[in-house]
């Protein structure tokens, strides 16, 4: 059977944008007056919303409000991060915003699968790494970080670090094989053909 991958995501290269904070939960990713939308269009608005606005929504100090982090691509946050309710709101958020890739201590495995489900690797490293990597990032807006998911590296400066990638993202990644969606279209004959064979379907 012919699998026709998604595009693979081997490794991700942009600028930085950190975002400080332990258990910082989907809620506060994208806040739940949001899910209503029919379409996830125009959702990275509202990303980290009520960090980023007061109640008559005047800008607060947040990152994804700075100017300097706008075209960021990298995201370096710290443990647990996407935990709280399993909306898949969050990483649609993050990614219509502009994010490509996570850097985090540790994820919600929830959160960190509807990311996979999106091409956007969230890859592993410890607290001292992303801390440095958070500074490097505050210092040098305006400088790459490439997370390298095939080799499990992120390099930034002249540093070049190990982190680790679950082996199931990091094989759907590497393989372009994330997007089943676009695995079943590509593969619809060998569906169709095998919803046939099965006795409990009428196709």
């Amino acid at each position: 059977m012919s699998q026709g991958p998604a595009d693979t995501v081997k490794r991700v290269t942009g600028t930085g944008i950190p975002v400080r904070g332990d258990d910082i939960d989907t809620d506060q990713i994208i806040p739940a007056r949001f899910l209503k939308v029919v379409t996830f269009d125009g959702l990275g608005q509202f990303a980290f919303f009520d960090q980023r606005f007061d109640e008559d929504d005047e800008p607060l100090e947040h990152p994804f409000n700075e100017e300097r982090f706008q075209g960021a691509s990298v995201l370096a946050v710290n443990a647990n991060f996407g935990c709280g309710s399993s909306r898949e709101h969050a990483p649609q958020a993050l990614m219509r915003w502009g994010i490509d890739a996570i850097v985090g201590e540790s994820f919600a495995d929830i959160f960190a699968g509807n990311c996979l489900a999106l091409g956007i690797p969230t890859v592993v490293a410890d607290h001292d790494t992303v801390t440095d990597l958070q500074e490097f990032i505050d210092e040098n807006p305006d400088a790459d970080v490439e997370v390298d998911v095939e080799n499990e590296t992120v390099s930034f400066g002249d540093r070049t670090v190990d982190v680790e990638v679950d082996d199931a993202q990091h094989t759907a990644l590497v393989e372009g094989v994330w997007d089943t969606t676009a695995l079943l279209k590509s593969n619809a004959d060998a569906v169709e053909e095998t919803a046939r064979s099965l006795p409990y379907t009428d196709v």
